[in-house]
């Protein structure tokens, strides 16, 4: 495929934007989506940008009943001289083809799939906010549509590319988080699908959720599905502590998402000469680490809100309040330096932006 194969097909009714701080995250989706199909012996082919749309799928299709999917997450900013910046988004589709390689999905070409995804951008550039905090939000997806229960590879599937522009993660200013630490489930091991973007680690993500929200937390922190006792994520975040000077994060071994967003964070605290490990981190150093005043600041990463300081930790019956509930000065540093590179207000000494 060549991007002269791609067929761009323009809407003939523009959906209404909602106003800036309607957006949220999530909620509202631009006029246009790509696709592009694939069928066992010709690959992947008929790359086309249509008026988004529902898609049409036999109930037999295999994401259904097998989920065999996989998904990535990024965003677009328009910068301050309209500029329009996509952020290390050659990581996302690296990313995308290792989860497909666990989840028996065909690879797809990453720079096609990248000059694709900045054509769609072009089509729908309207609807990028440009109020401070906001951007436009990417979801690639590949989905199995294959018509047959038996248990094996879908033959066929589509990718597909849909944009929502999102509200600022923090309308109210950047404020630390509360994080129930789950005893009973677990949400994945070494050797599983931790490691790869699919529904089903996020499926089996809820219930832990939803006891999180019953007892008045935001979201869980999950320990290693073996023993219940190393660090591994925050629900959909990778997880960082500052401890005694030194900023700790548990190494990817398997059962843990290589996060985009965590691999910048550990560049920018590099450059910045701030020491950092990746290693196995245990409840009990850290609850330790509280104890005897070392446990200075903690905060998860991910592309949504780019970082979420945590102010407190329930361990068992235990409240560990960090920094007295309130951000950290290395947390901040990181957040507002990530985020101008990503917005251009910042120089970019990592080449991480993209200029469409």
């Amino acid at each position: 495929m060549t991007m002269k194969d791609i067929k761009i097909e323009l809407t003939t009714y523009k959906k209404e934007k909602p106003a800036s701080d309607k957006l949220g995250f999530g909620q509202f989706f631009t006029d246009h989506m790509l696709i592009i199909d694939y069928k066992n012996g010709k690959g992947w082919h008929d790359p086309r940008i249509i008026p988004y749309q529902p898609i049409s799928l036999d109930p037999a299709a295999k994401v259904f009943h097998y989920g065999q999917t996989v998904f990535e997450g990024l965003k677009a900013y328009v910068t301050v001289d309209k500029r329009v910046l996509l952020f290390r988004p050659e990581s996302n589709f690296k990313r995308l083809n290792a989860s497909n390689e666990r989840l028996c999905i065909p690879a797809i070409n990453e720079e096609f799939a990248l000059e694709g995804l900045k054509q769609l951008i072009t089509v729908d550039r309207e609807w990028i906010p440009t109020e401070p905090g906001t951007s436009l939000y990417i979801r690639p997806f590949i989905i199995a549509t294959d018509p047959y229960l038996g248990v094996s590879s879908s033959r066929s599937f589509q990718f597909i590319i849909i944009m929502s522009p999102v509200g600022s993660y923090y309308k109210e200013g950047i404020k630390p988080v509360k994080i129930l630490v789950e005893q009973n489930y677990v949400r994945a091991v070494a050797g599983g699908t931790g490691a790869a973007k699919t529904g089903g680690n996020y499926a089996s993500s809820l219930k832990g959720q939803e006891i999180a929200s019953e007892d008045g937390y935001s979201q869980t922190l999950w320990l290693d599905g073996v023993e219940k006792r190393y660090v591994e994520e925050v629900g959909s975040m990778n997880i960082f502590f500052k401890m005694n000077g030194t900023v700790v994060t548990p190494a990817l071994n398997g059962s843990i998402l290589p996060g985009i967003t965590r691999d910048s964070m550990i560049q920018l605290l590099k450059s910045k000469n701030i020491p950092i490990e990746e290693r196995r981190i245990s409840i009990d150093e850290v609850i330790e680490a509280y104890h005897n005043g070392t446990l200075e600041e903690a905060f998860g990463t991910g592309t949504a809100a780019v970082i979420s300081p945590i102010g407190e930790l329930k361990w068992q019956e235990e409240r560990i309040i960090i920094n007295n509930g309130e951000i950290g000065e290395v947390t901040q540093m990181l957040y507002d330096t990530l985020t101008g590179i990503q917005n251009g207000s910042l120089e970019d000494p990592f080449s991480w932006t993209i200029k469409l």
